[in-house]
């Protein structure tokens, strides 16, 4: 009987050793991203200089989460409860970063606030979508913070999740001096190695006045954040903010917040880990989310920008909710404000459109 376990065995020995090393390697393969990471400013490609943002003119501004290019209407996510890991094929990716530049593009806008842009990750097939985005706009200055650089995850099995590499990009049609990565708190527990790393960016453009208008570009973390998390998150955020309006500067926070923005915090409920209402009372003095202008009638009429991945987009039967939007220090002035309805037709999320001025 011995000869017949052998084999088994050894093959079960061997396996566990596999495991052993893979989960190693993710172990110790991982690190956090520096903090205070100086970001490089992408040049324009037009010869001549950007101008100063002047006080008094009217701006349009996007928040956008890519969706790495794989979220397409047909896409459910694995670790939404769906199928895919993966974006369907290199065609698809393009598809839908070049749909949502050019969506961006037909506004006109002067400054751009992107997340979940991939560098080079297997999810979506190692195409630099950064770059995609500068042909687009290559009229533009920009910045690029990564987000998370992580280890090959070999989840599902069938079709790994594989290596991502992915951040948020800023960019600016008026002239840009710096940029800033500020590495927001994380769990301190295995969910690390899920939600990975997490980033606000921090673009600084001079004023015509001597001030500077400060574009903070932010994807809050999305799965297994607990309390702690949250408020660590949401605390550093608000003290750049402060930070930034006593040295005399506007603020502008432009992103994906993984937080329900149509809720006050006046709500009990069991919520999901990125769908807590935004709580207000953290937001500091001097500054308010742009939504908060209409009242609670008016926000259920808004387009929710965001869907749940669990299953294809469906209107009928998809749950939607609003994490994206703008938070913007009492000297500027929105003076428009719109979720822009695709269908979700190239991301699990939708656009933001605000129009504001400086005072």
């Amino acid at each position: 009987m011995k000869k017949y376990w052998k084999k088994p065995v050894l093959l079960l020995g061997v396996v566990l050793v596999i495991v052993i090393i893979y989960i190693a390697y993710v172990v110790l393969t991982y690190e956090r991203m520096e903090d205070y990471q100086k970001l490089s400013v992408k040049a324009a490609s037009e010869e001549e200089s950007p101008e100063r943002v002047q006080t008094g003119q009217v701006y349009g501004a996007f928040s956008y989460n890519a969706g790495f290019g794989a979220y397409l209407p047909e896409f459910s996510f694995f670790m939404d409860g769906g199928t895919e890991s993966r974006a369907k094929d290199r065609e698809s990716v393009y598809y839908s970063i070049e749909g949502a530049a050019a969506l961006m593009k037909s506004y006109e806008p002067d400054f751009l606030f992107l997340q979940e842009v991939d560098l080079s990750s297997t999810r979506s097939y190692h195409i630099n979508q950064y770059e995609l985005f500068c042909d687009y706009f290559g009229e533009m200055q920009s910045t690029f913070a990564v987000n998370y650089d992580s280890a090959y995850l070999m989840v599902p099995l069938l079709e790994p999740h594989g290596k991502s590499n992915s951040g948020i990009a800023t960019f600016s049609a008026c002239e840009m001096t710096e940029g800033m990565r500020r590495s927001l708190p994380i769990s301190d527990s295995v969910m690390k190695l899920v939600d990975l790393d997490r980033c606000i960016s921090i673009s600084r453009l001079p004023v015509e006045n001597g001030k500077e208008l400060v574009l903070i570009n932010v994807h809050m973390s999305a799965y297994g954040s607990d309390e702690e998390v949250r408020e660590g998150q949401i605390g550093l955020l608000t003290q750049v903010m402060e930070e930034e309006y006593a040295k005399g500067n506007y603020v502008i926070t432009g992103g994906d917040y993984n937080h329900n923005l149509k809720l006050l915090g006046d709500v009990d409920g069991d919520f999901a880990s990125w769908a807590y209402p935004f709580p207000r009372e953290k937001v500091p003095e001097h500054f308010a989310f742009c939504i908060d202008a209409f009242s609670r009638e008016e926000k259920e009429q808004l387009w929710d920008t965001s869907r749940n991945a669990d299953i294809p987009y469906d209107p009928e039967v998809t749950y939607t909710i609003t994490l994206d939007g703008f938070i913007i220090s009492d000297n500027v002035e929105c003076v428009k404000y719109e979720h822009i309805n695709t269908g979700y037709a190239y991301s699990d999320h939708e656009p933001v459109y605000m129009e504001f001025r400086l005072k």
